[in-house]
């Protein structure tokens, strides 16, 4: 894994972090946008662990950084940080590109298990965001919008979905059987004329595609 973050200290805690714990091996650190892509270029990790904001505009550096990642290296996944929810520039990011690319605020960096789970999955090719941002992009929807024909529960499991959660794992976390989330989800799809695909990051595309629009 490559850590690229402006913060020297932010950096070096994140290495220790990741290290002490066994879930990675860090091959390099970057300071800047243009030190991350040769590095990855040279050390080809499984995954780059990036700040959004970067030098030397500290704007999306580290989000358009991540677009050449994904349109240069596909086999590298890329894992943004970011202090606050900036849905845009992400959002867009994961909607061209969504299977292998995560999103996550900086809060969470302090529960090593999230984070470790977070890394493995983007590593695995899967897409991750982070329930906050997806909740943001919720909210921003207009009133009337075919969201307002979901139920609460099917908003929940919309909810999930766009966090990148398979069927199994939404079962869990909502305590309810797996045919009742398969429902849920062909029922979400039928009321927002989204087609359900196959794969798991299929689907998040549409439902991000969805509430881009």
């Amino acid at each position: 894994m490559i850590v690229a973050d402006d913060s020297l200290l932010l950096r070096e805690g994140l290495v220790r972090l990741l290290e002490e714990s066994g879930v990675v091996t860090v091959v390099g650190q970057a300071g800047n946008a243009e030190r991350l892509l040769a590095l990855v270029d040279d050390r080809r990790p499984d995954v780059a662990l990036v700040d959004i904001r970067m030098p030397p505009t500290y704007a999306d550096e580290g989000v358009r950084a991540a677009h050449r990642i994904r349109e240069r290296f596909p086999a590298v996944g890329v894992l943004l940080l970011s202090q606050y929810v900036e849905t845009g520039s992400a959002v867009e990011v994961m909607t061209r590109q969504p299977g292998g690319f995560g999103y996550l605020l900086k809060d969470r960096i302090a529960d090593v298990g999230e984070l470790a789970d977070a890394i493995k999955r983007v590593g695995a090719g899967e897409p991750v965001m982070d329930a906050e941002v997806v909740a943001r992009l919720l909210s921003r929807r207009r009133v009337t919008s075919a969201l307002d024909t979901l139920t609460r529960r099917e908003r929940d499991v919309l909810a999930l979905m766009a966090e990148g959660r398979s069927n199994e794992a939404i079962s869990r976390r909502l305590y309810v059987s797996g045919k009742t989330v398969e429902t849920h989800v062909r029922n979400v799809f039928t009321k927002l004329g989204l087609e359900p695909a196959l794969e798991d990051h299929r689907r998040v595309l549409a439902v991000l595609a969805y509430l881009q629009s």
